[in-house]
């Protein structure tokens, strides 16, 4: 059935009134999300800066400051100063293929697909850059937007700076145990000496408690954590491979 040339007129008319609308809204939302991206680039961290210079207080120090209303112990050091004992001890119990990766852990997320899949408890699946990314700058959201930042946030440490930057960074902003920061605040607290002079058994001590450092740290006295102790142990005793890598920074 033909429409008359009026009919045909008028569908025209309506379907470039439609269209245009649509330019409209499409301009809109590009516009809207230049917005978005230009705020979130405007805030991005200054990455590369941290190759030569000490970062502001993490996020992860200011968020402990805020719920305390008091000032955290941290006491930033260099890599010198921080017995290779602990750095042995923090690569086998966090991330023991530090030196292979460039940021993500692609074994360890597998595993923890599985696991999720099957049903098991959540496994953490972070890599020291990665956590060093959430301990600098992010919240501790799971959100997909949070997620993204981070790996982004991954991408850039790994990219500006070097492996023993990175873990150097990590080894001061790393929470070991409520309202302590950083190797040399832990090493005073707990064992009234500096990170440089930790032994083995007080390194595995203090790298035991990472994965939990809300409830484990040298002050406590759980099975579990002693079992979580007696394995970084043995870790590090199967791991001195490890050692050239380290000697090598």
């Amino acid at each position: 059935m033909s429409l008359s040339p009026g009919a045909t007129a008028v569908i025209e008319q309506r379907r470039a009134q439609l269209e245009g609308a649509a330019r409209v809204l499409s301009g809109l939302a590009l516009f809207a999300m230049g917005v978005v991206l230009a705020r979130a680039w405007s805030a991005w961290p200054d990455v590369r800066a941290l190759a030569g210079q000490a970062p502001s207080t993490p996020a992860a120090i200011a968020r402990a400051e805020e719920a305390t209303g008091a000032a955290v112990s941290w006491t930033p050091t260099g890599l010198n100063n921080v017995s290779p004992h602990l750095q042995l001890a923090v690569l086998v119990a966090e991330d023991i293929e530090f030196f292979q990766h460039h940021g993500f852990s692609w074994a360890e997320i597998r595993v923890a697909v599985a696991q999720a899949q099957e049903g098991g408890r959540p496994r953490g699946a972070s890599t020291i850059t990665q956590q060093l990314a959430k301990n600098l700058w992010l919240t501790p959201s799971r959100s997909l937007g949070r997620k993204l930042r981070e790996a982004a946030l991954t991408v850039d440490l790994e990219r500006f700076l070097t492996k023993r930057r990175i873990l150097e960074l990590y080894l001061n902003v790393v929470p070991f145990g409520p309202g302590v920061f950083g190797a040399e605040a832990a090493a005073r607290k707990y064992f009234d000496r500096s990170a440089l002079f930790l032994t083995e058994e007080q390194s595995a001590m203090l790298a035991a408690g990472l994965s939990r450092p809300s409830l484990w740290n040298p002050a406590t006295d759980s099975p579990a954590y002693r079992e979580r102790v007696a394995l970084v142990r043995r870790r590090m005793t199967n791991a001195e491979f490890l050692w050239r890598h380290l000697l090598n920074l």
